[in-house]
């Protein structure tokens, strides 16, 4: 490119690019203050009810979507509502490397650790083997695969920007994740208690298997501290197993996509590798534990508002042109995981 040497060019040219940033900032605004209204609404509700199974991430889904079915989306906020489902997606989900460090993952153990990645990945692909076989679509197959053997919500919104799913897969996938991991919280410790379940292997059991990191704790302390505390920690060597599977799905994305196969880049979600990075600095321990939970309690309305705006994007004519396989998808990953893990503990410890 030609660059012109006459400084009242250079100056105009200047002057136009700053023009065109502040212009398309200003897009942005209505949309993006939408989104956050949603989120901070999500977030309030959430605490003001005291309940765990009332995650902000499904509430910021239905009022997105409740506002879109009745009052409309207006066209001046769909360049902001677009901003939040793609660029700040990436940014939450790269902060979510803060709650994570290696040696809460080590502290589970060997024996542990193995159950954890095997039941994981075994969950993984036969949820994926399974939504091909049910006929389910295959990016929302991957979505309710990542959202049953990783982190629930969490991993579904990381997944989707790989995969790149509609926003019906992902509101979709985010409802049948959080309804099965509440029947989780409710029938774990009815089922530990009929198993006489220790509270170590509950704890490992919970950590392994219940879907969300809330719905973990909500479950796992039930039977009492040791065992709260066991399934957190197993839990979050779980969710550190979403970046082998996360570029692994980029990988294959990127094969099945014949425009892809042209493509000269590299198939990377660079945005894991920055989560990857953060897991590193936050093990280091360089990170002071105040800003680390604001800025964690900030991502939390980041991910909020990155929801509410595929709520804002969702057509509920499609999703129910979905019908009900998906559901029996998530239902059989469940139960599949949690046979699975269960079933590895038996055998790794000579009792229950």
């Amino acid at each position: 490119m030609k660059v012109s040497s006459n400084p009242k060019a250079q100056q105009d040219s200047v002057a136009a690019l700053a023009k065109a940033w502040k212009g398309q900032g200003l897009s942005l605004l209505p949309g993006t203050l939408l989104t956050a209204g949603i989120a901070g609404t999500a977030l309030v509700l959430s605490q003001a009810s005291g309940l765990d199974s009332l995650n902000p991430l499904l509430i910021s889904v239905l009022v997105g979507i409740g506002l879109r079915q009745i009052i409309g989306v207006p066209q001046l906020t769909r360049p902001g509502i677009k901003f939040a489902m793609k660029r700040i997606l990436r940014l939450a989900v790269i902060l979510l490397g803060l709650r994570l460090s290696l040696a809460e993952v080590m502290a589970v153990g060997p024996v542990g650790l193995v159950i954890v990645a095997t039941s994981t990945v075994s969950t993984f692909y036969f949820t994926c083997w399974l939504g091909s076989q049910l006929k389910v679509g295959r990016r929302l197959t991957q979505l309710i695969a990542a959202g049953t053997s990783i982190c629930g919500a969490s991993a579904i919104v990381a997944t989707n920007a790989v995969v790149e799913g509609s926003e019906e897969d992902m509101t979709y996938a985010i409802s049948t994740i959080t309804g099965f991991g509440t029947l989780a919280m409710l029938t774990y410790p009815l089922l530990g208690n009929f198993l006489t379940l220790s509270p170590e292997t509950f704890g490992i059991w919970s950590g392994a298997s219940v879907h969300e990191v809330a719905q973990v704790i909500a479950t796992a302390f039930q039977a009492g501290p040791v065992s709260g505390a066991l399934a957190t920690v197993t839990k979050l060597s779980r969710v550190l197993l979403i970046i082998p599977i996360l570029l692994s799905l980029g990988w294959q994305n990127r094969q099945s996509s014949t425009t892809q196969k042209q493509s000269r880049s590299l198939p990377v979600p660079w945005f894991v590798v920055f989560f990857m990075l953060l897991i590193l600095v936050n093990s280091s321990g360089i990170v002071p534990e105040t800003l680390q939970t604001s800025i964690l309690k900030g991502n939390k309305l980041l991910l909020c508002m990155s929801l509410a705006a595929m709520g804002l994007e969702t057509d509920l004519n499609h999703l129910w042109q979905l019908g009900t396989k998906p559901i029996y998808l998530a239902a059989l990953s469940w139960f599949f995981l949690a046979g699975v893990s269960l079933s590895m503990i038996a055998i790794s410890y000579s009792s229950f």
